[in-house]
């Protein structure tokens, strides 16, 4: 599955407002538009990803890249940021100045459901089939996009480190859920003052809060500055605060109505969905496809194991692709 060309992967960026808000995305390979139906050129398949929280484009770039040659070069893959959660360009606001409200509380979890499904219904044609690759948080968004939209012509859903249930009780909700629910105002100032900041100088904090790890991707840095400004954090914080009072019991009722459409992939030793969320799911659902991380990824894969990440997806992936 995977290419040998050294060729630079083509990676297309654009800032753009969905549902009135600021959104990153990231598109790999030659196509630029899916949401021309007239179109003969239009590929069959479309790889999305829906990102975890913080819900950045760029922590995904070298993802999006190694799954793109893992498929051959054969199909677009793209991922799109959640609502406000990137810094828009000079010239261009978090918010659509338009009288127009598209949708109420966009930077809610609710909100970042619609946001996906108002994405893919103004931006790719019906007709192309969909792989959502969802990371954390993304995977409750993807269970409940499949749960609103049951039109969309998905293939196969990958969930990776699925936070979809229980997070406030999870080890690092407990650490969390009080200072995101009562506590989070208090870090707007600090990210203040750090806004004012040289861009050298974020980009060593950052370094320094990654030094635990032996390999960091430099997008995952580049991308970390963002999180120095405030408009973002509230953001990031905002929607964190709803995961952990909304993401409370599994919807199993959308997992069994989806089963043979699933890839579940649980971590060991994951603090926001620990393994015995694993083994309770496994148990409920026996003939589901439900795996248990053997290689010690991290939650925040993207951090240091994404082209080893993107390579067990496309292994999963070859006899659903041989079949279309």
């Amino acid at each position: 599955m995977r290419s040998g060309s050294e060729e630079p992967v083509p990676l297309h960026e654009e800032f753009i407002y969905c549902c009135g808000a600021a959104t990153h995305v990231l598109k790999c390979g030659p196509w630029k538009d899916l949401s021309k139906d007239e179109s003969k050129n239009l590929p069959r398949l479309l790889f999305m990803i829906i990102p975890g929280n913080p819900g950045l484009a760029g922590y995904y770039r070298t993802f999006i890249q190694a799954l793109y040659c893992g498929l051959n070069q054969q199909y677009p893959v793209w991922v799109v940021s959640h609502a406000g959660h990137c810094k828009p360009p000079s010239g261009m606001e978090m918010i659509e100045d338009t009288d127009i409200k598209e949708l109420e509380d966009v930077f809610g979890l609710n909100g970042q459901v619609e946001h996906k499904l108002n994405f893919l219904k103004k931006n790719v044609s019906k007709d192309i089939k969909l792989v959502l690759i969802a990371h954390s948080i993304g995977c409750y968004i993807t269970l409940e996009m499949m749960k609103r939209a049951s039109e969309l012509q998905v293939l196969r859903s990958v969930l990776l480190f699925p936070t979809i249930e229980r997070m406030a009780q999870s080890p690092q909700g407990k650490l969390m859920t009080p200072l995101l629910c009562k506590l989070r105002y208090a870090l707007y100032m600090p990210v203040y003052l750090l806004s004012f900041l040289p861009e050298g100088v974020k980009a060593s904090l950052v370094r320094f809060a990654l030094r635990g790890m032996k390999t960091c991707d430099e997008s995952s840095i580049a991308t970390s500055i963002n999180l120095f400004s405030v408009d973002c954090i509230a953001n990031i914080l905002y929607m964190a605060s709803q995961e952990m009072m909304k993401v409370v019991e599994r919807d199993s009722t959308t997992i069994k109505q989806n089963l043979k459409k699933l890839i579940f992939y649980y971590g060991t030793g994951d603090s926001w969905c620990p393994q015995h969320y694993y083994d309770e799911i496994k148990m409920d659902f026996p003939d589901g496809d439900i795996r248990l991380c053997e290689k010690g990824l991290r939650h925040a894969f993207v951090l240091d194991a994404s082209k080893e990440m993107a390579a067990m997806i496309t292994d999963w992936l070859q006899d659903d692709l041989t079949k279309l």
